[in-house]
């Protein structure tokens, strides 16, 4: 069991956790014909388009209203109802979604208040859909903005459905974590449909974010969940969900509708998807398919060639609590030592990390850890490159933001698949890294009398 701490540092030197109303703004993203809005300066909200520009590589829709200093200490309510009606009466969005900063949480803004005054004065959006989240960022951090907004999603969308009502039984809720890409949703959507099942994800960023070319612009999200999609998640027979981030969301859908939920804390790594693809069979009533039991062969295969390479290794990692908790754990059972993890925020998995320690702070605590501790391999966000550079080892990109290399949006850790290329990358970073130094990697396997003999490489 890892010990929690807290950094007790004045300030965070180099932070490694990004803010709650950008991790609030990103589910939003999920929603087709969305509009995030952030209740702020206009600076908050260009901080956090530009995070996701620059991870995304794509036109990111996200709007403000624009809080100047006089406005902050007078109230928002005139900016909250001009950014709405703007944007209602310009982009023609399907939801707006808004999020609170630190500013206006300060002054004490009652934004459920003015958007029921808002409806009032204005008939026309009496039944338009404005969820509003608070969210500020003086506190907790992307992880918990996205588990806060999801929820609050479920409560106010979702229809409520009375006992006993009938089920769509090949219907599947699917509440993903902050910690899964696109790509990860797409791969996803193929085991649930590979089961006969149908799966509806909220937020369903592989909908949105995907990377794909629309056929004319919009304003607007281009993709994800439909509004009257979330409204009938209540005829699901089941909900899954991913990250110990979405309980709270998966406990206020069985509140609101009954549906009974299955919580899977982490995806990654061999026996989570067993655990999961048995679940899948057992609710779907089906078989499970040749394809994912010749996958899982080719993952232990991959774990076998690969933990030559990782086995023994000493892992510097910083991230959101749950991709820290899946990405350790598979690493750890690959014979890995995680000796240095810092983490954004707190969270009930984090004491389950295969860690002595995990610290609540920021890279300049991962740095010096890693270089304490003389660790040799570095996992976190694109903010990481510096430190991993001082430290002279090799660096793997996961989590947000992403900006210093293509296909962030695809990368793909889910699934036997997605663990499979990802022992894979990690295996040829080491490999490579080697060969930059000029180690030689000795042949994993040499010919004997007896026949093939393994022969595991020296770590530097």
């Amino acid at each position: 069991m890892a010990i929690v701490t807290a950094s007790k540092k004045a300030c965070s030197v180099n932070p490694l956790k990004m803010s709650q109303p950008i991790g609030g703004s990103f589910a939003f993203m999920g929603l087709r014909g969305a509009m995030p809005l952030l209740h702020g300066s206009q600076g908050c909200t260009s901080f956090g388009l530009t995070l996701f520009v620059r991870h995304f590589k794509e036109a990111v829709p996200m709007q403000t209203t624009a809080m100047s200093e006089v406005a902050t200490v007078l109230g928002g309510y005139e900016n909250v109802e001009q950014a709405i009606l703007n944007i209602y009466n310009r982009t023609k969005p399907e939801i707006i979604g808004i999020n609170s900063t630190g500013v206006t949480e300060t002054k004490g803004d009652d934004v459920e208040g003015f958007i029921r005054l808002i409806r009032q004065k204005h008939p026309h959006l009496e039944k338009f859909p404005l969820v509003y989240v608070s969210t500020p960022d003086f506190k907790d951090a992307f992880q918990d903005g996205w588990e806060k907004t999801v929820a609050r999603m479920v409560e106010v969308l979702v229809d409520p459905v009375e006992a006993g009502a009938a089920r769509d039984l090949a219907r599947v809720n699917v509440l993903p974590g902050c910690h899964l890409t696109p790509g990860d949703l797409d791969e996803l959507r193929t085991i649930f449909e590979d089961f006969g099942l149908k799966p509806s994800f909220l937020p369903d960023l592989a909908g949105s974010l995907d990377g794909h070319i629309p056929d004319e612009f919009t304003p607007t999200t281009i993709g994800g969940i439909g509004v009257d999609e979330i409204a009938s998640m209540g005829q699901a027979a089941w909900t899954i969900a991913i990250g110990a981030q979405m309980k709270r969301a998966a406990e206020a859908m069985q509140e609101r509708t009954g549906v009974p939920f299955r919580l899977f804390e982490r995806l990654c790594g061999l026996i989570p998807n067993d655990e999961f693809i048995a679940f899948l069979s057992e609710i779907s009533g089906r078989p499970v398919p040749l394809k994912y039991r010749r996958q899982r062969g080719q993952l232990a295969d991959a774990m076998l060639d690969t933990h030559f390479h990782i086995g023994g290794r000493k892992l510097a990692i910083g991230a959101e609590p749950d991709l820290l908790f899946d990405l350790s754990s598979m690493l750890y059972e690959m014979g890995a030592e995680v000796a240095a993890a810092v983490t954004t925020t707190t969270s009930p998995v984090l004491e389950r990390v295969k860690a002595q320690e995990v610290l609540i702070g920021d890279l300049e605590d991962l740095e010096d850890l890693a270089k304490a501790r003389d660790c040799d391999l570095l996992i976190t966000h694109s903010h990481g490159r510096q430190a991993a550079s001082r430290l002279k080892i090799p660096f793997y990109r996961a989590g947000f933001p992403m900006f210093d290399r293509l296909g962030a949006g695809h990368q793909l850790s889910v699934g036997y698949r997605g663990t499979r290329d990802l022992v894979f990358d990690l295996a040829n970073l080491v490999i490579g890294d080697r060969e930059a130094n000029h180690q030689p990697t000795p042949d994993t396997w040499r010919t004997t009398d007896s026949g093939l003999q393994v022969v595991p490489p020296q770590l530097h």
